[in-house]
């Protein structure tokens, strides 16, 4: 499960991804637009921000705004710099690997096995869809993933 402060981080993007000619946003427009306690939406941005996805502008025609283009920013991203690694169980984390605790012999983990699979196809969804795809997506009804290389 990804965390709230994961599923804000993504509709604050999109929200910032949908603003008219690409123009700053202000934090408490995107708060109540997208029902986000405005709090919690600060610290979040702030992540983003030194993350190199949002850059924010003072003054009166001041607000947030993506630093780089929706195509470029994907769900996996988001969520690796919201909640850390994907993986399922530490062995498998491909940003902060460990064994477990109670395993011997990871190549004949049965568990391991299994949840490998889970892992790849959930980086594999993740990693190729992005902010431009799931704005798409409200658009035709489905979700077209960008093939990425």
């Amino acid at each position: 499960m990804i965390t709230q402060k994961a599923k804000y981080a993504l509709r604050a993007l999109l929200a910032l991804a949908e603003a008219e000619d690409g123009a700053p946003v202000f934090i408490a427009d995107i708060a109540e637009s997208q029902a986000i306690p405005r709090k919690f939406l600060e610290l979040i941005l702030l992540d983003l921000k030194h993350h190199g996805l949002v850059v924010s502008r003072r003054g009166k025609m001041g607000g947030y705004l993506l630093l780089r283009r929706p195509e470029t920013i994907t769900f996996g991203e988001v969520l690796r710099i919201v909640d850390g690694p994907l993986a399922p169980l530490p062995c498998l984390s491909k940003m902060a690997y460990r064994p477990c605790e109670d395993c011997t012999d990871e190549k004949s983990c049965r568990i391991r096995r299994v949840f490998a699979g889970v892992a790849e196809a959930t980086r594999e969804v993740l990693d190729s869809t992005t902010i431009a795809d799931a704005i798409a997506s409200d658009k035709s009804g489905q979700l077209r993933r960008s093939i990425r290389g």
